[in-house]
């Protein structure tokens, strides 16, 4: 828990949490932990509901509203572009400028052509607009790789922008299965899927996920209040910053 009020709360995500279920499977979600966390203020009319998504993998910030009148205040806000994000990001290679953006639009991949993952994404012309503002924080060296460490802010919300967009700069998160540096990331993805990580994951991505984290959230708090809520980032992520 890293704050709550009466009205919302705000945690740290770690990675490898589902934040929605995705199949009536038993999978434990963050939704489903925050319900059972709230039952006494569900069981007095309130309703938990999330402010934001976060992919499996990514860890961090998530702010969550105890009322109904929090999350149509955080909704108007998401939909307006108000709230602010900042992700950090490690990345291969070291950029060769101090701050670019990336404006490709996206779309789903397999809408335009065959794709082997359903969900994975692609910068296209007839895809939704989408921008992420990149910032140099740091480089370094990692087992003889060359990495930098990203400060991300997304102009928007697709799904996957981060991730396409560091790769479109040729910049890809280090352990991103789909978009990571390894040739035939399609094949990468689907390896892990049927045998888990495995050495030859390790040797190319580095990192059994992928290397980005929520950082910061700044957002209105219902009666006006502007909050910022942040998150340190987790020890995998912090070791592998920390290894020069």
């Amino acid at each position: 828990m890293l704050r709550e009020t009466a009205d919302w709360l705000a945690v740290s995500k770690p990675a490898g949490l589902l934040v929605h279920p995705t199949r009536p499977d038993g999978t434990i979600t963050l939704l489903g932990l925050l319900r059972q966390w709230l039952a006494c203020e569900q069981a007095g009319g309130g309703a938990v509901s999330l402010a934001q998504r976060l992919d499996r993998e990514t860890s961090g910030v998530i702010l969550a509203a105890k009322s109904s009148s929090a999350a149509r205040c955080f909704g108007r806000q998401l939909e307006r572009g108000e709230m602010r994000k900042e992700y950090r990001a490690i990345v291969f290679g070291w950029p060769e400028w101090e701050e670019r953006t990336s404006e490709g639009p996206l779309l789903r991949a397999g809408s335009r052509g065959p794709s082997a993952v359903w969900l994975r994404q692609c910068i296209h012309p007839e895809g939704a607009q989408a921008a992420t503002t990149f910032r140099v924080l740091r480089r370094f060296v990692h087992g003889g790789h060359p990495l930098a460490l990203l400060a991300a802010v997304p102009r928007s919300g697709r799904m996957h922008q981060i991730r396409v967009h560091a790769a479109s700069l040729g910049h890809p998160l280090v352990g991103d299965k789909l978009y990571g540096s390894a040739a035939g990331h399609e094949q990468w993805y689907l390896r892990f899927i049927a045998e888990g990580w495995t050495s030859d994951h390790a040797a190319a991505l580095l990192l059994p996920r992928h290397a980005l984290h929520a950082q910061r959230l700044e957002f209105a708090a219902p009666g006006g209040s502007w909050i910022r809520v942040e998150a340190p980032p987790p020890e995998d992520f912090a070791a592998l910053i920390g290894s020069e």
